[in-house]
C-alpha cells in the first residue's frame, strides 16, 4: 500500500488545487497521473443542480461513446422470443425464464448488461430488487427492453453506456481508458457532456451544471471548465 500511496501523492503534485481546466488539458493531466500498472478507466463525474426526488429531474439515459469504452461488456438477453437473433448478433447468454430463476436461485451475476424483449418483463419483473442496486434493470429509457435485440446488442458492442442522476444530483460516466488518445477521450467525453447538457429539466433556473471532475481509476480527481 505504500507504495501506491507515494505514486498517488506523486500524480496529486500535479495537479493544482484550485485551477479548472480546459477538457482537452484535463484529459491529458489525467493520463499522466494514473497510478495503477493496469489499463486504468477514465470517468468524469457531473454535479448538477437537479432534486432527483421530482419525477422531472431524475435525469436518465443511454448514448453510445462514438470511440468506445474500452470495455468488453458481458451481454445477458433475457427472450421469450427472440432466441436466434440474440445468438446471431453475439450476446454472450441467452434465455428466458430459466436464467431468471438461475439468477434468483444462485445469486448469478457474471454479465454486465441485461437486455429484455417485452415479453418476459413480466417474469423479470419479479426480480427487479435484485437487479434494480447493481443497476442491471433493463429499462424502455436505456433502449434495454426492446423486441429489437440486434440492434440493442450492436450498440452495447460499439460502446453504449447507461448514465443516471443519483440521489445527490451527480451523474458518473466513463468515457475511456488511459490507453486511448487524448482526441478519442474528448470526443467521447463532448458527447456525454452535450447530451447531459441538452437534458436540463424545465425546471431548474440558474447554473444547471455546477462542477465537472476528470479522474481514472485510483487517480486524483481534476476540475473541468464548463463551456457553452
Amino acid at each position: 500500500m505504500a507504495k501506491v500511496g507515494k505514486k498517488y501523492h506523486k500524480a496529486v503534485e500535479l495537479v493544482e488545487k484550485n485551477k479548472v481546466y480546459p477538457i482537452t488539458e484535463a484529459i491529458e493531466l489525467a493520463q499522466k497521473t494514473a497510478t495503477t500498472k493496469f489499463d486504468s478507466t477514465v470517468e468524469v463525474a457531473f454535479n448538477l443542480n437537479v432534486d432527483p426526488r421530482h419525477a422531472d429531474q431524475q435525469i436518465r439515459g443511454a448514448v453510445v461513446l462514438p470511440k468506445g469504452t474500452g470495455k468488453k461488456q458481458r451481454i445477458l438477453v433475457l427472450t421469450n422470443s427472440k432466441e436466434a437473433d440474440a445468438k446471431a448478433a453475439g450476446a454472450d447468454f441467452v434465455g428466458g425464464k430459466d436464467l431468471i430463476t438461475k439468477i434468483q436461485k444462485e445469486n448469478w451475476f457474471d454479465y454486465d448488461v441485461i437486455i429484455a424483449t417485452p415479453d418476459i418483463m413480466a417474469e423479470l419483473g419479479k426480480i427487479g430488487k435484485l437487479l434494480g442496486p447493481k443497476g442491471l434493470m433493463p429499462n424502455p429509457k436505456t433502449g434495454t427492453v426492446t423486441p429489437d435485440v440486434t440492434k440493442a446488442i450492436e450498440d452495447v458492442k460499439k460502446g453504449k453506456i447507461e448514465y443516471r442522476v443519483d440521489k445527490n444530483g451527480n451523474i458518473h460516466s466513463i468515457i475511456g481508458k488511459v490507453s486511448f488518445n487524448a482526441e478519442a477521450l474528448k470526443a467521447n467525453y463532448d458527447v456525454i457532456y452535450e447530451t447531459i447538457r441538452k437534458a436540463k429539466p424545465a425546471a431548474v433556473k440558474g447554473a444547471y451544471i455546477k462542477n465537472i471532475a476528470v479522474t481514472t481509476t485510483m487517480g486524483p480527481g481534476i476540475k473541468v471548465l464548463i463551456e457553452g
